[in-house]
């Protein structure tokens, strides 16, 4: 049975959207709107490349601290029509925020990570950084006599 729909959206879409439903199951119309990311090995360093559709470069911030890289995205937007006489035929807003954490180490500096973003698509260039273990001292405990 084909329900009926508004726009390209099912009348059903949002009123089945409960909000306790954590959105990240297979198939779910949130995983995919999701920042997909991708990150690979090359050359000592991790290269990140988040999808970002939609956004612009000023809508995207990162962040480096206490070990963990975060990068936040945040949109604001409006799409008013109107008839001739003025009345809105149809009038939505979206204002929207995501953001995902990666951690990075926290030998990692701020100046050590490059970030370009180009077609909705965020580029990050994270060195890898080997974590430095404590040296474990032996410490012996005088024996008297």
């Amino acid at each position: 049975m084909m329900m009926p729909s508004i726009f390209g959206n099912s009348l059903f879409d949002e009123w089945m959207d409960f909000p306790f439903d954590s959105g990240f199951s297979k198939g779910s119309k949130r995983e995919t709107s999701l920042m997909k990311t991708d990150v690979k090995e090359m050359n000592g360093a991790y290269e990140l490349e988040m999808e970002l559709p939609g956004y612009a470069k000023e809508d995207v911030t990162a962040q480096l601290k206490d070990g963990y890289l975060t990068i936040q995205a945040s949109r604001n937007a409006t799409n008013d029509e109107k008839d001739e006489k003025g009345n809105y035929i149809r009038r939505e807003r979206y204002i929207g925020q995501c953001s995902r954490s990666f951690y990075v180490g926290e030998t990692v500096k701020q100046e050590d990570i490059r970030a370009k973003f180009e077609n909705g698509i965020l580029k990050l260039t994270v060195p890898k950084i080997e974590e430095q273990k404590p040296v474990e001292e032996n410490k012996f405990i005088a024996i008297e006599g």
